[in-house]
């Protein structure tokens, strides 16, 4: 009887160990989850923190033992100014910017609408922050010919009917927001047709540095503004503007492709640029002829005998 009890005794002293050994393990195992989650939230905060760049900081974190349990001390490094960035990237893109006195061009368009397709031949002759002279030719009412031309100002513009109601047509700038439904101003359109990058801010709220392009996004008063980069010479791929007013839903996507020499410049003569809110517009620029600081090539000089609107 005696042996027995001695049995089970020691039986239940070895079950007694196994235990205690499963309990530390368990209690090790739960110490390391804590330690884990600690750390997912530190990090999760850390993401989610960084939605803009008002502050850029690097989270160091270290873990330091106290008594048996795990901790995460985060330890904030010295704050870099966002406006540093800002500057550094902005910087980038205006080492690009072209700048001129007088700009030439003949230019290929291809237009897709959601009612029509059609292509012209444009002439364009601009003097910087002073006048862009626009010539159309292409197929109107049936007939091949040259059927607009369009003199703006920094103030106003002047437009020529010159196929079926033949007409010239004085208005203010402000017109030209009327037509195509863009806030566009002489600057703007100066920008886009010279191909500099458009509606920018120095309100950048991210951004994505990869080995070959820098990808941007900055908010404006009117659009929301994600730019792309060749980090190699800093040539702007592509840039998408999205209504900041999501009552509007207007959305443009431009491309930047093939580019040459103009000067001391790199000019994109290809662009696609696909706009839509209510409807679908895709245009194409092809730049079959370009010159930079040459006298003006087009000029402007609207038929006496129209009548005027």
């Amino acid at each position: 009887m005696n042996d027995n009890i001695s049995i089970v005794i020691k039986k239940l002293a070895a079950c007694s160990l196994q235990l205690a050994a499963k309990n530390s393990q368990l209690t090790a195992h739960s110490s390391w989850l804590k330690s884990c989650s600690l750390w997912l939230a530190a990090c999760s905060f850390f993401l989610f923190s960084c939605k803009t760049v008002k502050k850029v900081e690097q989270i160091q974190e270290a873990i330091t033992k106290k008594d048996t349990a795990q901790v995460v001390v985060i330890k904030e490094t010295p704050v870099v100014d966002s406006a540093a960035i800002v500057a550094d990237i902005m910087s980038k893109v205006a080492k690009n910017k072209i700048d001129f006195n007088t700009f030439n061009a003949k230019i290929k368009v291809d237009y897709e609408g959601a009612e029509k397709n059609d292509n012209y031949t444009v002439y364009l002759s601009m003097r910087k922050d002073s006048v862009i002279i626009i010539r159309v030719k292409g197929s109107f009412l049936g007939i091949s010919a040259e059927g607009l031309q369009l003199k703006i100002n920094k103030d106003s513009l002047i437009l020529v009917r010159k196929v079926g109601e033949k007409y010239v047509m004085n208005r203010s700038i402000s017109y030209l927001q009327e037509v195509t439904e863009i806030p566009f101003d002489f600057a703007t359109l100066q920008d886009m047709l010279i191909g500099n990058p458009v509606f920018m801010s120095n309100n950048l709220v991210s951004y994505k540095n990869s080995n070959s392009q820098l990808l941007v996004v900055m908010v404006g008063e009117l659009f929301k503004h994600l730019i792309n980069l060749d980090k190699s010479d800093n040539r702007v791929l592509y840039s998408k503007l999205d209504d900041v007013d999501v009552q509007r839903n207007r959305t443009c996507d431009i491309t930047f492709s093939n580019y040459q020499p103009l000067g001391t410049y790199l000019f994109a003569t290809n662009r696609k640029i696909s706009m839509a809110e209510k409807s679908k517009l895709d245009i194409s620029l092809d730049f079959k002829e370009f010159t930079l600081n040459d006298p003006l090539k087009y000029n402007f000089d609207p038929p006496k005998n129209y009548k005027r609107k």
